[in-house]
C-alpha cells in the first residue's frame, strides 16, 4: 500500500533553515505529482508547495523565495528546503501524493505529518 513517511522537522529560530523529506513507497514514485501541505493552529491546512512528475513546481505565495520543493526519484524521496524561517511558519507540515502525474486538487495519499515550530 501507499505510505508516506515525513522526517526533518524541529525548533528553530527565526531567520534559521530547516530541510524535511518524505520517502514514499508502495507506489512508483517517479510518475506522481507530490506536494507539501502545512496546517497551523486553528487554521486550516494549505498546500505550501508542489512538483509534478518532470519537476515543475508551484508555490503558495507566502513561501515564494523562502521555500524549495524538490524531487528525488531515484530514492523515492521529496525534500522541502527552508529557509529564512519566521513564526508564521510554524505549522504541521504534510507530505502528499496526487492522484496523477500533474498536479490536480486531488492528494488522496497523506504522510503522518512533521512538525515546524519556529520563534521569535
Amino acid at each position: 500500500q501507499v505510505q508516506l513517511v515525513e522526517s526533518g522537522g524541529g525548533s528553530v529560530q527565526a531567520g534559521g533553515s530547516l530541510k524535511l523529506a518524505c520517502v514514499g513507497s508502495g507506489f512508483i514514485y517517479s510518475r506522481y505529482c507530490m506536494a507539501w501541505f502545512r496546517q497551523a493552529a486553528g487554521k486550516e491546512r494549505e498546500v505550501t508547495a508542489t512538483i509534478d512528475y518532470v519537476g515543475r513546481t508551484s508555490y503558495a505565495d507566502s513561501v515564494k523565495g523562502r521555500l524549495t520543493i524538490s524531487r528525488d526519484n531515484a530514492k523515492n524521496t521529496l525534500y522541502l528546503q527552508m529557509n529564512s524561517l519566521t513564526p508564521e511558519d510554524t505549522a504541521m507540515y504534510y507530505c502528499a501524493r496526487n492522484s496523477g502525474s500533474y498536479c490536480s486538487n486531488d492528494f488522496p495519499f497523506w504522510g503522518q505529518g512533521t512538525q515546524v515550530t519556529v520563534s521569535s
